[in-house]
């Protein structure tokens, strides 16, 4: 999907081999979907051996009524953004169960972002002071105290 004409959802169909386009329909409704997919034979539908798809919950019942063989994915965007969203929201929720002065809320509030980069990238030789938690540390000593600060985390 994607903002198109009128700032409304447009439907993309990409070939998954080579990215390249291979149809933009107006609207990304079922019914829609379902007249488009249905122009082609049932035995070239058949073919299909993956579809990968967003999280759109209609997806799934156009895939299964049209491509009766395809194993859906999803794509990995969207998995990426669906692990964000729950890692933060766990952080936060562990991080206010922690008094809003003690070094452990500090470690899992101000440096945010880092829990959400990868740890080769994070800096693990130069240690800076940081007031919040008036202490020393690495970026990667940063991230595995604060997720050392809660099994659930862990």
């Amino acid at each position: 999907e994607f903002k198109g004409v009128d700032r409304q959802l447009h439907f993309i169909c990409l070939d998954g081999d080579n990215h390249q386009v291979v149809q933009i329909l107006r609207t990304r409704y079922k019914k829609t979907l379902l007249k488009y997919f249905g122009r082609f034979s049932p035995q070239a539908r058949a073919n299909f051996r993956t579809v990968t798809m967003d999280l759109n919950f209609y997806y799934q019942d156009i895939v299964r009524a049209c491509f009766p063989n395809a194993q859906i994915v999803i794509d990995r965007f969207h998995m990426i953004q669906m692990l964000t969203r729950s890692f933060n929201s766990l952080r936060v929720k562990v991080m206010k169960t922690f008094d809003k002065r003690s070094r452990q809320y500090q470690l899992l509030k101000s440096p945010w972002k880092l829990y959400l980069k990868k740890y080769d990238e994070l800096e693990k030789i130069h240690p800076r002071y940081n007031w919040h938690y008036k202490d020393c540390l690495t970026q990667a000593q940063v991230v595995m105290e604060g997720i050392s600060a809660n099994t659930a985390l862990e």
